[in-house]
């Protein structure tokens, strides 16, 4: 038996864009940035979200639940320690869609910039389309603390 659904969805469009200033050199924020993204990263309400990284130009971002499980997020597209790192691939999205992520770190002073672009096309849920800057906002203000901790002096 055969059933045949069909719907009239179409393709959305995401674009989210944020900036924040980071008390640390560029080479610390780049770090903290991969640091982030790696077995460290954490969802808002602090439940371990254990990823891997392979930072070099087509290696994976992905989610490592142990045991061959996991999620695959995207693949580096572009990688130029310390200043740009973009992934593309599926992200957190498990239906047709393509996303693109930009870390672009910028020197400022003594500090750094980072400017960061999400864009994504597909058939993105409502659940997605609301969550989404909350959840990017969380993860870069973390690189943010991350590398501030980093650069500052150890107290004693």
């Amino acid at each position: 038996m055969t059933t045949d659904t069909s719907s009239q969805q179409s393709c959305e469009t995401v674009e989210i864009q944020k900036a924040i200033d980071i008390a640390a050199p560029i080479e610390i924020a780049f770090e903290a940035l991969l640091d982030e993204m790696g077995p460290d990263a954490q969802m808002m309400d602090g439940t371990a979200m254990p990823f891997k990284l392979e930072a070099w130009p087509g290696g994976r971002w992905y989610r490592d639940l142990g045991n061959n499980a996991g999620h695959f997020w995207g693949h580096v597209q572009v990688i130029k320690p310390p200043t740009l790192l973009e992934i593309c691939g599926p992200m957190m999205m498990s239906y047709p869609a393509v996303n693109h992520l930009q870390y672009r770190l910028t020197i400022q002073g003594k500090g750094t910039r980072l400017t960061f672009v999400h864009r994504g096309m597909g058939f993105i849920t409502p659940e997605h389309r609301e969550g989404m800057p909350k959840g990017w906002a969380h993860w870069i203000d973390r690189i943010r603390q991350r590398a501030e901790k980093k650069a500052s002096p150890a107290k004693k």
